[in-house]
């Protein structure tokens, strides 16, 4: 693991399909029950209307969309097959025959071998769950579950609405169905600081998860974030500070977990704030250098 710092998503999908494999992001239209009053009020606070995705839906169906997800990511990545990603919102969030329709419609293409379904640990019945299993008798299917934080004051202070507790039955139940889960994490949460982050990892090293997705947290325009920014009641992290954050993060994870991201890729129409979060590349060589510098990698700190 020395030679190769943390252990890829890309590296993982050559793996098991034999050929470069590109995720098409989705959205299916539906909703969060942190935005229309079930479990809040408003959403969390970094969250837009857009629900962290692209708004695609309002203007074509899933089968355009991965139509025009394998054109343009054929051509720029070579890519053969695809992970068709239900990314907008929360994605379990639907009657199952809404869902299955959804997501049968996405297999349906041939060069599709799977889905990454982004959703919330508090919003997936049994039901959902026993269906998914059953995909993936022949497909690959991936649960994104949003943690952000296991620390339960901090997701009150972000308005996430559920508790830690939730995150860890979601796992459980999904993980008895063998269904492989991603948990989804933030770092430079208001109210967090570094050995608080470190904390999410440590939690996470423990838990039966089979990838992470690692976020910075970016302010967005619209959001109640960006009005927490401009009063100067919060700060975000420098490009160090979450490098810094990352190498350390990635060091207490099990070498086996899979690494599906170590940043976040803001709409630039959108972004208020830090401006260097649109660099993605440079912030990548910045966490490597970091890592580099400090002689960590994945697993390092483990146990």
């Amino acid at each position: 693991m020395a030679e190769r710092l943390y252990r890829d998503y890309n590296s993982y999908l050559r793996e098991t399909f034999g050929c470069r494999v590109q995720k098409i992001s989705l959205d299916a239209g539906l909703g969060c029950p942190n935005r229309d009053g079930t479990v809040g009020r408003g959403g969390c606070i970094y969250c837009n209307e857009k629900g962290s995705g692209t708004g695609a839906a309002r203007f074509a169906g899933i089968s355009e969309q991965i139509r025009i997800g394998k054109e343009r990511l054929a051509g720029k990545y070579k890519a053969k097959k695809f992970m068709a990603y239900f990314q907008s919102f929360s994605n379990t969030y639907a009657p199952l025959p809404k869902l299955a329709a959804l997501y049968d419609q996405a297999l349906a293409d041939p060069d599709v071998v799977g889905l990454s379904i982004g959703t919330r640990p508090d919003c997936v019945t049994d039901e959902t769950l026993d269906y998914l299993a059953m995909l993936g008798e022949n497909n690959l299917i991936w649960l994104e579950y949003g943690l952000q934080s296991a620390k339960d004051q901090t997701l009150e202070r972000i308005r996430r609405g559920h508790s830690v507790a939730a995150f860890i039955d979601a796992v459980e139940r999904s993980r008895a169905r063998k269904i492989p889960v991603c948990a989804h994490v933030i770092l430079g949460l208001p109210g967090e600081n570094t050995e608080d982050m470190l904390h999410t990892a440590r939690f996470l090293a423990l838990q039966d998860v089979q990838a992470v997705k690692i976020h910075l947290l970016y302010v967005i325009k619209g959001t109640t974030l960006d009005e927490m920014y401009s009063s100067g009641a919060y700060s975000c992290l420098s490009r160090e500070g979450y490098a810094a954050a990352v190498g350390e993060f990635l060091a207490l994870l099990p070498p086996h977990i899979i690494i599906q991201r170590l940043t976040g890729d803001p709409h630039p129409e959108e972004l208020v704030s830090p401006l260097w979060a649109l660099d993605k590349q440079r912030n990548l060589e910045a966490v490597r250098a970091y890592m580099d510098k400090n002689g960590l990698y994945q697993g390092k700190n483990y146990g």
